[in-house]
């Protein structure tokens, strides 16, 4: 226990010294992606076209800000000549961009998705893909404080939420599924429902990667989540 405090403080202590500014730049594109998260998920709660299309304009600032944290990242390569810890710091650093920028891209999807919802009438209410929504905010939340702090608990709490989020995923399709057998004419509604839902179970996956790194960067070990298969009532 003492140990892993240990790695914890000195993780902190490296964001704190030199990497600080890596740190901050990550921090800014962490938040803004979570804004953009949350306004995606409200344009379609509120039928909200004019905030779904300040999502997908927003997409070129998250674009822009990745390519500006990855040269970053290469710079302190190129200057410092990390090891050990430190250069997995950066090098994960890397990774975390990769996943916010694809996290952002499936913001975008979302708020296409409720552009076109928002003239139309509901197939159901929206019950269980705000749920979903708040799990899955809450995972790439918590894998980016876990990233910053090197907290490998934070990041396996993120894991075990995984497998909800993919249940959710299941029965949303079911439901939809059911609706449109019954009624042709909600088709291209409940498709473009399993559509949000489906980026949503990503964005947890993309979520869990980040955990995933955490791992690495304080020991070193490269893991990936061993998912337990769902099981299907009878």
């Amino acid at each position: 226990m003492n140990q892993n405090n240990n790695e914890d403080k000195e993780l902190i202590a490296l964001f704190n010294d030199e990497l600080s500014d890596l740190r901050d730049n990550l921090r800014e594109m962490s938040q803004l992606i979570l804004n953009t998260l949350e306004q995606a998920i409200q344009s379609l709660i509120n039928k909200d076209q004019q905030l779904a299309q300040q999502v997908i304009e927003n997409d070129e600032k998250i674009d822009r800000m990745e390519l500006d944290i990855e040269e970053q990242c290469l710079q302190l390569i190129a200057l410092k000549h990390p090891v050990s810890k430190k250069l997995r710091v950066i090098t994960s650093g890397m990774k975390v961009i990769s996943e916010l920028e694809r996290v952002g891209d499936r913001a975008v999807n979302i708020a296409s998705a409720s552009q076109y919802l928002s003239s139309k009438p509901m197939v159901k209410p929206l019950i269980d893909i705000p749920r979903m929504a708040e799990l899955t905010q809450g995972m790439l939340k918590d894998s980016l404080d876990a990233y910053l702090r090197g907290d490998v608990n934070l990041a396996k709490s993120v894991w075990e939420r995984d497998n909800l989020v993919d249940q959710i995923n299941e029965q949303i399709f079911r439901e939809l599924l059911t609706f449109m057998l019954e009624d042709p004419h909600t088709i291209s509604r409940g498709i473009h429902l399993i559509f949000i839902a489906d980026n949503l179970e990503r964005i947890g996956d993309h979520a869990t990667n980040l955990a995933e790194r955490v791992v690495y960067i304080v020991n070193g070990e490269r893991i990936k989540k061993r998912i337990a298969p769902l099981t299907k009532e009878g």
